[in-house]
Formats: structure tokens, C-alpha cells, sequence
């Protein structure tokens, strides 16, 4: 298929004739791919070289090849026709209505709490998208595990993946109140070195808590922890139990701290504010379903009360 349809013998033209020719081996194949005729195929190439002053193919009766200097013309012309060619298909991505399959990964308790309750609302939005969200309690290689994108917490490691801040939400120790009762409430970050510490496994910095003093200190509480497990909603309800002091997400523990079944552990400590992002691979141009999912996450998200994080 023809890369620029419709213009008249310019240097696009002359240059992916030139390009095909090498890419097929021949003027016949070259003129097969682009739809035209191998005369036509010929006048572009010799125009192109009678332009440059400089002979870019080796012909002969069997084959046909590039010379040194056609062989170097041709990396840089294949790199100028591959950005036209996506500069093409930008725009009429970005004109097309959005579609496909859409794969997402995202953790277990932030899936179901809240992105199941407005799946349907972007299903009825885009009924040409489908979703697929895989919940689950590890960091994913998008690429290589074929997601379209993931929701993530917190810092983001280095990575060439693309990000888009969705929200923010803040991080404190919790306890239930049937814990303190038995164990006492910690009035500083030193007094954590005597408690029961619910750690969460699949945490960067391991059983490692970064706490700030109220002074602006910046602390670390390095712990082996009573128990550790790899799922937020598993860490609540551990807290809830009396276990230990759990380090959880606003969102997380929000419901369970209104009802009374746990209260901060150290009240007078700074919050930790976190972001919630929505990464994706890198690339010249963001997909349409990608696109409308991330801009509806950001309105969804925003139209909820700001204690709701």
C-alpha cells in the first residue's frame, strides 16, 4: 500500500520508490507493493538519482542493489517515510472513534474498590472498547505481559513507560482500637520498634516504612514484621482483627476507620501523600481506547470528594 497516495513525482515520492525498490529487491515487486506501474516505479528512482547527482542502485539483468551511497541514503530515507507514515496514522488515530480491546492491570483492593463501581459507566460511554482487568498483587512488565496500561500507587520507579497523574491520596499507620487497648498506642516513631507491624509484601522498599517526624524529620522504621502478606484489603482486615499496626492508603482503610473498627496510630504524625497514576507504554502517540479510559478515570475521580482518598 502506498505510503503518500496522490502527490505528484516530489521527494516523498521519489524517496519511497527508491526505498520500496530496496525493500522488494527489484522495479517488478517494487511496483506490485506500490500499486503502480514499473515504469512509473523507474521514472521516480532515476529522478530521484539525476536530483542527487549520485547513482543509488547497482542494476543488472538478475538483481538489483544499492550502492555504498544508496545503501547509507536509504537508512535515512526509510527513517523519514516511517515519521510520515506515523504522522498519518496520528491523525486519523486521533479522528477515529476508540475501539478494541483494552488491557489493564491493576491491584486487587484499588480494582475492586473503585474501579469495578465505574466500569459500566465507560462501557456505556465507549461501547466499541472491551476491558480487561486483571487484578492482581505484583508490578507487571506492560509490554512484555501485552497490557495497554496499569493503574500504580504511590512513587514511581525509573522506567520509559509514559504517566498520567489521576489523583492524590495519603498514607498513615492504623491500628484497631482492641490492639491499643492490649498493646498501648505508640506516641513516637522510636516507640514502632516495640509493636506488632503488618507489613505489605509487595512494597518497593520492603518491610520498610518512611515516616515524617513532626518536625519534617524524615524517618525509616525497618521492621521483620508479625505478618506479612501481598494484598491491601488482606492487610486491613488483619488490622481490623487486633494483629498489629497496619501502613495503608487513605482510600483503603476510609470506611472501616468511619465505622470505628481502627484509628491512627500516631495522630500527631505528617501524612504521607501519594500519587495514583495511570502509566502506560511509551510511544509517539497515546491509543484512542487508552486515551479515552485515562481522560475518564481523571474526570471520574476528580468528581469525587476530596476525603474519598
Amino acid at each position: 500500500m502506498r505510503v503518500f497516495e496522490g502527490l505528484e513525482m516530489d521527494r516523498l515520492t521519489e524517496m519511497e520508490a527508491f526505498a520500496t525498490v530496496v525493500d522488494q529487491g527489484g522495479f517488478t515487486d517494487a511496483a506490485k507493493k506500490m500499486g503502480i506501474s514499473k515504469s512509473a516505479v523507474s521514472k521516480h528512482v532515476s529522478s530521484l538519482e539525476a536530483r542527487l547527482g549520485a547513482r543509488l542502485l547497482n542494476r543488472t539483468t538478475r538483481r538489483v542493489s544499492p550502492t555504498e551511497i544508496g545503501l547509507a541514503y536509504y537508512d535515512r530515507a526509510r527513517r523519514v517515510l516511517n515519521d510520515a507514515g506515523e504522522a498519518d496514522a496520528l491523525v486519523t488515530s486521533m479522528q477515529s472513534a476508540p475501539s478494541g480491546l483494552l488491557r489493564i492491570s491493576v491491584a486487587t483492593d484499588f480494582g475492586v474498590n473503585h474501579l469495578s463501581p465505574i466500569l459500566g459507566d465507560f462501557l456505556q460511554e465507549f461501547p466499541e472498547i472491551t476491558v480487561n482487568m486483571v487484578l492482581n498483587n505484583r508490578y507487571v512488565e506492560l509490554i512484555s505481559e501485552g497490557f495497554d496500561m496499569a493503574i500504580r500507587v504511590g512513587e514511581l520507579e525509573d522506567s520509559t513507560l509514559r504517566a498520567r497523574k489521576l489523583t492524590d491520596t495519603s498514607k498513615r499507620m492504623i491500628g484497631a482500637p482492641s490492639y491499643f487497648q492490649k498493646y498501648g498506642r505508640p506516641q513516637k516513631i522510636d516507640d514502632l520498634n516495640e509493636h506488632k507491624l503488618l507489613h505489605y509484601s509487595n512494597q518497593s522498599s520492603g518491610n520498610v516504612w518512611k515516616l515524617t517526624a513532626p518536625s519534617g524529620e524524615k524517618r525509616q522504621v525497618r521492621t521483620a514484621g508479625w505478618l506479612t502478606v501481598n494484598d491491601g484489603q488482606s492487610l486491613l482486615n488483619a488490622a481490623i482483627s487486633g494483629l498489629g499496626i497496619a501502613y495503608l492508603p487513605n482510600f483503603l482503610f476510609r470506611d472501616a476507620m468511619e465505622q470505628g473498627l481502627v484509628e491512627e496510630a500516631i495522630p500527631d504524625l505528617p501524612h504521607e501523600n501519594l500519587g495514583i497514576y495511570a502509566v502506560y507504554p511509551p510511544g509517539r502517540f497515546t491509543q484512542p481506547k487508552v486515551r479515552a479510559f485515562i481522560d475518564f478515570l481523571v474526570t471520574s475521580f476528580a468528581n469525587k470528594t476530596p476525603d474519598a482518598w
